[in-house]
């Protein structure tokens, strides 16, 4: 039963992958492509945690949370650069 979740939501993960690629293509201004490539981060956080568990690895969670700290650190210096004040 958890595998046929997990496999749900590696699929959700999937489709969130094409949506958020298509709006980090298409994005009208800077700030919709810097949410978008967050999200897609997140995402792919997503992704390695689910990697992690299907792999039996924990080492792949370790790198999914350092992953997620420099997403987050990169996302501030993009809007403090956005805002001029770097």
């Amino acid at each position: 039963m958890v595998e046929v979740i997990l496999n749900i939501a590696m699929v959700i993960i999937g489709l969130s992958f094409l949506l958020v690629t298509v709006r980090f293509i298409i994005g009208e201004t800077v700030v919709d492509r810097v949410v978008a490539l967050d999200t897609l981060t997140v995402s792919t956080i997503g992704l390695i945690v689910m990697l992690a568990h299907f792999f039996g690895r924990v080492i792949y969670i370790d790198v999914s949370i350092v992953y997620g700290i420099l997403s987050f650190i990169g996302v501030i210096i993009i809007a403090k650069y956005l805002e001029k004040s770097l």
